[in-house]
């Protein structure tokens, strides 16, 4: 049973079960793909009903943002904790490397993939790094193949939302890999071009602050964050009254 927040079903997993979770996909004969929304992805999909079906279609569903774990106790159904999806990848980036697995990294600008598997192969040793792809491409089906011949065990899908949840959905099977996990900005920060919040305010629950203080354009967006909020006290309002 899945934790409904906004229309959006989130799997109530603390990040460890997350990894054991998406190892255990790895295992299987079948594609699986994950995805981590924050509250503007869950705004976004209550107003577009194929992105919430995208959504709601994954294997796994895993709360980013604070948020969405605030908006869960005041709904009366709190979940075990935010899974970030760049944590998640790290888990399982940490399982694969001891499992023998191979990973493909696809997305962000020109060059950042390859620098990401730089790190990566650096802060994994005996992680497996298959192949990489920008996300600046015009037909999918080139794609789709050089994943497929890459043998390709995960990828990591950092297209930005809603493309990469899109893209899972329709192109993962045919790429032959068995989990997809859409990651948005994450291989930015594995590639040293953005800088993570410290592990301070992460457990603070202030990494959007941290991002916010480092890109103020982001105030836009960060000003939806009380209109989700309030849209979860509107729903636990009218639940009441009915």
């Amino acid at each position: 049973m899945r934790t409904d927040i906004l229309g959006v079903g989130f799997d109530d997993l603390t990040l460890e079960e997350a990894v054991a979770r998406g190892t255990a996909f790895l295992e299987e004969d079948r594609f699986h793909y994950v995805v981590t929304p924050n509250p503007e992805l869950v705004d976004r999909a209550s107003r577009e009903g194929a992105f919430r079906e995208a959504l709601n279609g994954a294997d796994l569903v895993l709360p980013d943002g604070i948020g969405v774990i605030y908006a869960a106790r005041i709904l009366g159904r709190p979940l075990k904790g935010r899974c970030p999806g760049i944590d998640f990848a790290s888990g399982l980036m940490a399982s694969m490397a001891a499992g023998g697995k191979r990973l493909y990294l696809l997305g962000a600008k020109p060059g950042v993939a390859e620098a990401a598997a730089r790190n990566l192969k650096a802060r994994y040793p005996g992680l497996s790094i298959c192949g990489t792809h920008d996300g600046y491409f015009q037909e999918d089906g080139p794609v789709v193949d050089e994943i497929r011949r890459s043998g390709a065990d995960a990828v990591f899908v950092c297209l930005g939302a809603p493309k990469q949840e899109y893209w899972m959905r329709e192109h993962g099977p045919a790429t032959g890999a068995r989990l997809m996990a859409g990651l948005g900005g994450s291989l930015d920060v594995f590639a040293g071009v953005v800088e993570r919040a410290p592990e301070s305010w992460q457990k603070m629950g202030l990494e959007w602050l941290y991002r916010l203080m480092k890109e103020p354009s982001r105030i836009g967006r960060m000003a939806r964050l009380p209109l989700f909020l309030a849209s979860a006290l509107g729903e636990r309002c009218k639940r009441k009254g009915g």
